[in-house]
């Protein structure tokens, strides 16, 4: 399965920390909670990080990928300027130290936290285990079983599935991955259906 992008209004804070500076923390990805991407409802069913692979997870700004890395998670070691914890029947927190005295981005996305005009996070995954419900109705629920990889982590400006125009905009990426899975599911359960058909088909001839 291809790449994908989801975005939820969770909060993302910002803290100082007597020891480390300025830290902000958040959850990215959300257990059980059903969440409408337009073309279907989508649930991250618990235990879909039981292996997925977290090796090397970047903390990044609406997922703009060509900036510098505002933290790092690698191995989630304690070295690591980010951590990532998966909480059973949570979701996946993280805890970003920000060098905000050396890096404007992570100043500025610090103030932009603690000021509230950033307020949610974003992941981008790839999918490896689901199954759907109702993929024959006009509105299908995806269950995402298994994530095998987690890339990167974003604050991002527009977290919420708002049905406005500049909120559309700013998701087209995860709207549109959420459109090529459900194409995707469909066409391979007509297929299905055309291998059971051409089973029925020679079973009576024969």
């Amino acid at each position: 399965m291809g790449i994908e992008v989801r975005r939820f209004n969770f909060d993302v804070r910002a803290e100082d920390d007597p020891e480390r500076g300025h830290i902000i923390t958040g959850r990215p990805i959300v257990f059980d909670q059903r969440t409408d991407l337009g073309w279907f409802d989508e649930i991250i069913d618990d235990g879909a990080l039981d292996d997925t692979d977290l090796k090397d997870v970047r903390l990044l700004v609406n997922h703009n990928t060509s900036m510098i890395p505002l933290a790092r998670s690698r191995n989630n070691n304690a070295n690591s300027t980010m951590q990532l914890s998966v909480v059973p029947h949570g979701g996946m927190d993280i805890r970003a130290d920000l060098d905000t005295e050396n890096n404007a981005d992570a100043r500025g996305l610090y103030s932009a936290i603690g000021r509230g005009d950033i307020s949610g996070m974003s992941f981008m995954f790839r999918v490896d285990g689901a199954h759907w419900e109702g993929l024959d109705s006009d509105h299908p629920t995806r269950h995402i079983t298994k994530i095998s990889k987690v890339f990167e982590v974003s604050a991002v400006t527009f977290p919420a599935y708002e049905q406005t125009s500049l909120a559309a905009r700013g998701l087209a990426d995860a709207l549109e991955s959420a459109k090529a899975a459900l194409e995707s599911a469909r066409a391979e359960a007509r297929e299905i259906e055309r291998r059971k058909q051409k089973i029925r088909i020679l079973t009576e001839v024969m």
